[in-house]
């Protein structure tokens, strides 16, 4: 049997996978703030400190936390994740499209590029399944009590790129910087960037998507069901070429990011055999 190619799908998760900024399900709540309140002081926090913005919210985070004397262990952030909204489809997405992608003999791998809290975003049901292969996200660091001490990794806008050049060279992990710098040819790339996909849903996202676009992979815009002006804003992305597609973030089956997806796997499928086919052929003429 032929090896597996594998392709890549990377995805935001905070308004791409699920409703919302995952820390406004519950956590948020628990410090008796509302969303706006809260997202409203991280700016300002940001802002009186020259801080960037994911900082600002990982701060605000524990101060807020310890001022109500809530618990700040890893497994206590965890718990947030439970109260995740998904969008619709999302958990029996992932059954779907690898059973597509694997009657044509390729292997699909799932990340997370995400802003978000990492703790958390491991507590969801889907993280728990191991859908994921990796998630690179926003994170903690703890002392030996597991107690939070300090921000571990923060991942805005323009850093998710980074991440993408990790999966591009198999790199599992964000403390190597040896690997992800080291010079190889690319046939020596686990995963080519045109065989990679990366899914969001908003201006966080413009960085990765340009830069996979010129790579010559694939991005996706998706935008919330039933939001006025949502596909109007997605529709920007099209037109100013910073994805090459945008659907509703519905991902039953049959949904229309759904479709697009078994397309570009077809098409990834479909270009790997053509090429095969000509990599032949040039060693018949020699």
């Amino acid at each position: 049997m032929c090896k597996k190619l594998t392709i890549a799908i990377a995805y935001d998760f905070d308004g791409t996978l699920a409703k919302g900024n995952i820390q406004e399900n519950s956590f948020i709540p628990e410090l008796g703030m509302d969303k706006e309140e809260f997202w409203k002081e991280v700016k300002s926090t940001a802002e009186d400190n020259e801080m960037d913005e994911i900082l600002s919210y990982m701060f605000l985070l524990i101060k807020k936390a310890k001022e109500k004397s809530m618990k700040c262990k890893r497994k206590d952030f965890e718990k947030h994740g439970c109260s995740v909204e998904y969008f619709k489809g999302v958990e029996d997405y992932f059954k779907i499209i690898n059973t597509y992608a694997g009657d044509k003999n390729i292997k699909l791998e799932h990340y997370i590029i995400s802003s978000g809290t990492k703790e958390m975003i491991e507590g969801t049901s889907i993280a728990i399944a191991k859908e994921f292969e990796y998630i690179f996200a926003s994170s903690f660091k703890y002392d030996k009590y597991d107690v939070v001490e300090w921000p571990a990794l923060a991942i805005n806008f323009t850093t998710k790129i980074q991440y993408l050049f990790r999966i591009n060279k198999g790199i599992k992990n964000a403390w190597d910087n040896t690997d992800i710098n080291e010079f190889k040819e690319l046939s020596e790339h686990p995963i080519l960037f045109e065989n990679m996909v990366y899914i969001g849903d908003g201006a966080t996202d413009i960085p990765a998507m340009k830069m996979l676009n010129y790579q010559g992979g694939t991005s996706i815009g998706v935008y919330p069901p039933n939001t006025e002006g949502a596909k109007e804003k997605a529709q920007e992305l099209l037109e100013n070429d910073r994805a090459n597609y945008i659907a509703e973030a519905d991902y039953s089956e049959n949904s229309g990011i759904v479709e697009i997806i078994k397309g570009i796997i077809d098409q990834i499928s479909t270009k790997a055999k053509i090429e095969k086919y000509a990599k032949q052929d040039k060693k018949n003429a020699i």
